[in-house]
């Protein structure tokens, strides 16, 4: 099965506003495809502390919010408590890049009119909680970044750094 995002695809034609939330996308996708590449099991297990996530959890966390900015261009809510299946290593870095390629090919090309449209909702029983595309922004969004920045942190005390040729703003990995 084919990765997204080991580069960043290439530039939109314009700086419109879904083209921007795409590429932004598009940024994450391709720190995230880097930053689990060549995770090893004691990787995944390592916790900075006992109350810490491991980085395996970490990636669960990035996933279910991925599925999170995949359903906002089209107001589809979170059900939340719903059961989430548990996946391989390789199935859960496949899925979230999935996800967010999906996400990202979304937004592409959406005006700000489409955008108002977009929405973040939860979903708990019959209660739903209804949140503008702003929230995705600053929540989902900026947090699945941090937290990819927290796996290579973690990966590096690990004793397994991310490749030292990633290079987020050119969008390519030099080969050795």
């Amino acid at each position: 099965m084919e990765i997204p995002y080991k580069e960043i695809p290439q530039q939109p034609e314009n700086y419109g506003p879904g083209n921007v939330v795409a590429r932004m996308i598009d940024g994450l996708g391709y720190r995230l495809y880097w930053a689990t590449e060549g995770l090893t099991d004691t990787d995944l297990a390592f916790k900075p502390s006992a109350e810490g996530r491991s980085i395996l959890e970490t990636m669960e966390h990035i996933h279910t919010m991925s599925h999170n900015i995949l359903l906002a261009p089209d107001a589809q809510p979170y059900v939340i408590g719903a059961e989430t299946p548990t996946y391989s290593f390789e199935e859960l870095r496949t899925r979230t890049l999935k996800n967010l390629q999906a996400a990202s090919a979304k937004f592409r090309g959406a005006s700000a009119e489409d955008m108002e449209n977009f929405k973040v909702i939860f979903q708990r029983g019959d209660q739903q909680s209804e949140f503008a595309l702003w929230n995705l922004l600053n929540g989902q969004l900026s947090d699945c970044l941090y937290h990819t920045g927290q796996i290579v942190l973690m990966r590096r005390a690990s004793g397994n750094p991310q490749n030292p040729n990633v290079n987020p703003f050119i969008g390519k990995t030099k080969d050795n």
